[in-house]
């Protein structure tokens, strides 16, 4: 997978890239809502490490978002189907269910009710999973074969940088800023406000271009079923046999099986981190103002700009020595955490090390957005891109869950348990190397090479 250098200024003047950085916001979003603060509200209810970092199991619903991304790729939702195409329709639909799933978080207290907290949480992230398989598939869309070497590291970095602005830069700042100390906003209230940014993400999808596809056959034929099928078995058989069966027959069953098994172990230690960050940040003894204006504005910021370098070294080397690169420098900037824990609340080092994360972990990311889109096929885009990010996603979520469990096991020792997450990637990385000989050699069928 060796794309060639590009033009730097012509790449990104297409307006299909400021798409996918504009869409991705949408995907990074909704992890505001399960993630950032319902952490926050449950830490200041007083909610134990533990309970914190096992609510985080509801995002295991992303690695389970392949069984029904077939139903996306194939199922056309009335009405909307007919005035914004297949993807954007269902978008729009699923914004539509975060707005009803937050007025609905927004009226409970996890100190209370946390079970009911909990399944209101399950349903914010199983409509964020299904919105993220149709936003996958309609950015590999947007796009033609011919231009998968040279577009698709930029569409993939925009894609990420969009995800962290979402996540961090605007919809993280916005929610911790109006829960912080200078608005002093409840974390209830907090839900009801950011509805308003939800309303306006559903406006940027709907004034989004169609596909190449949908721009040569206009959307407005018809509704309903995409595709008739003679029962559930054939529906079953076309939609999600077929799909998978072409995934391994193209790449072959062992590399297949390392793209997964690489794809799983990938970004494991920096889901741990992820998920216990917040919590880290408050016991360290910053405020959530200060948390805002550092995590959030200063490294979601830095990130969109990371994410840029992150394509043009990808475009530059190639995806292999670029993903083993950006293995072993986030891994690496996981120790300056472990610093962090040693010395205490010193901003200069709190910047520092985020600097350094946001950096290492943009790479990473448009590392892994390239790599899943050069395997997805162009016919079963939505359900071969959704099996692949399940499989990352299900070492991000379902293990990365235990970590509040792991640093109390530790008897809260930060500085051992960072040291810990940068050592889950040297599995990864091995995989990799492995993997090297056959990516290289390895076409995909449909216009891209490894």
């Amino acid at each position: 997978m060796q794309p060639q250098p590009v033009n730097f200024l012509k790449s990104l003047s297409d307006r299909r890239l400021l798409v996918a950085f504009l869409i991705g916001i949408s995907s990074g979003f909704p992890w505001v809502l399960h993630g950032s603060v319902l952490t926050l509200w449950m830490q200041a209810e007083g909610l134990s490490r533990s309970a914190i970092g096992y609510i985080g199991i509801v995002t295991t619903i992303y690695a389970f978002n392949w069984i029904w991304a077939p139903l996306i790729d194939q199922f056309r939702i009335p009405l909307l189907y007919r005035l914004f195409g297949q993807y954007r329709s269902w978008i729009l639909f699923c914004q539509a269910l975060l707005i009803v799933f937050m007025w609905l978080i927004s009226g409970t207290d996890p100190a209370d009710n946390l079970l009911l907290v909990g399944l209101y949480a399950l349903g914010i992230s199983s409509v964020s999973a299904t919105q993220d398989v149709a936003i996958d598939a309609y950015r590999v869309k947007l796009f033609s074969r011919e231009e998968m070497d040279e577009k698709i590291p930029w569409a993939s970095a925009l894609a990420g940088a969009g995800w962290q602005t979402g996540f961090t830069f605007l919809g993280g700042t916005l929610a911790l800023l109006l829960g912080g100390e200078t608005f002093g906003f409840s974390w209830p209230e907090v839900y009801r406000l950011l509805i308003g940014f939800m309303l306006a993400l559903m406006l940027i999808v709907a004034l989004s271009p169609p596909t190449r596809e949908e721009a040569q056959q206009p959307a407005a034929q018809g509704s309903g079923a995409g595709k008739a099928f003679n029962g559930p078995v054939q529906w079953l058989h076309e939609t999600v046999v077929v799909p998978f069966a072409e995934f391994f027959q193209r790449c072959g069953l062992r590399l297949a099986a390392g793209i997964l098994l690489f794809l799983f172990s990938f970004r494991l230690g920096e889901a741990m981190l992820g998920r216990m960050s917040l919590v880290f940040y408050v016991e360290l003894g910053f405020s959530n103002d200060e948390i805002a204006l550092y995590r959030n504005l200063l490294g979601g910021g830095a990130t969109i700009v990371f994410s840029l370098i992150g394509a043009f070294i990808n475009t530059r080397f190639g995806i292999i020595r670029g993903m083993l690169a950006g293995g072993i420098a986030m891994a690496s900037s996981n120790l300056l955490y472990a610093a962090m824990a040693q010395t205490g609340p010193e901003p200069w080092l709190f910047v520092l090390t985020l600097i350094v994360d946001n950096f290492t972990t943009a790479f990473a990311t448009v590392c892994a957005i390239s790599f899943i889109s050069y395997f997805a096929s162009r016919t079963y885009t939505g359900t071969q891109f959704a099996l692949m990010t399940s499989i990352s996603n299900f070492g991000r979520t379902t293990l990365a869950a235990g970590s509040g469990a792991i640093v109390d096991g530790l008897g809260g020792n930060w500085a051992l348990f960072f040291v810990m997450t940068a050592l889950m990637v040297i599995p990864a990385l091995l995989i990799l190397l492995w993997m090297s000989g056959m990516l290289r050699n390895h076409k995909t069928g449909e216009g891209a090479s490894a």
